[in-house]
């Protein structure tokens, strides 16, 4: 029997967050090693465990695989969370793109220098409303299912669940015109597995704060 799979990144979240989500999602426990100097990082350069020279890293099925996109799409694949043809396949694709889009400015707001924060959450808030959550309420709307595609549970539900919690912690408000996101984010979060991960004391890791920012500029060598 194979092992856990063994998540090497920092103690937040990052590039690894949406992977402990999917595999939570799908119900696998895994272990972490945090990498918690720049020692630790140089390590696992110098050892040939990391492909391109950077994290996140996933050991899993004697393998030890690199690159985000590659990552999530082999634990969607082997979890079955990835839809039942190339169509669907298609569909989800298009689907997760967009979210990572957004995600994304999210994710790198911890780094924005203090004089352009305002605007960069103002240009948050502005694609949330206006160009991202309007695809996602308008697919469901158009096909009046349970889930995005195939009316059964992917990776891209999953994604934008993670996705709609960290709009909330923005600002609440933003989900407040899209009825059928939030009955989605009360859906999946009521799913047995996910809802074991939203419990305190789970791998989810919380937003960054001030000690962690500092903490992961210092392991990768930010300025």
């Amino acid at each position: 029997m194979a092992g856990k799979p063994k998540l090497h990144y920092f103690n937040g979240r990052g590039r690894m967050e949406s992977i402990r989500w999917l595999l939570a999602s799908a119900g696998v426990e895994f272990e972490e090693k945090f990498i918690n100097t720049p020692e630790d990082l140089d390590k696992l350069k110098n050892d040939g465990s990391l492909m391109f020279q950077q994290v996140p890293m996933v050991e899993i099925d004697g393998m030890k695989l690199v690159q985000t996109r590659a990552i999530l799409n082999y634990i969607a694949t082997k979890y079955n969370l990835y839809g039942k043809d190339i169509k669907e396949r298609a569909l989800i694709d298009m689907y997760t793109e967009g979210i990572v889009d957004l995600n994304e400015m999210i994710m790198v707001l911890p780094l924005c220098p203090p004089d352009q924060k305002d605007a960069k959450i103002t240009l948050i808030r502005e694609r949330t409303t206006d160009r991202y959550l309007p695809v996602f309420e308008k697919v469901l709307k158009s096909h009046g299912q349970d889930y995005l595609v195939g009316n059964k549970l992917s990776r891209a539900d999953i994604h934008l669940v993670e996705l709609l919690y960290y709009v909330e912690e923005l600002d609440s408000s933003l989900l407040a015109n899209f009825p059928l996101l939030k009955a989605l984010k009360t859906r999946v979060s009521n799913l047995p597995t996910v809802k074991k991960f939203l419990q305190p004391g789970s791998p989810r890791k919380p937003p960054l704060d001030e000690k962690s920012l500092e903490q992961a500029k210092k392991i990768f060598r930010i300025n």
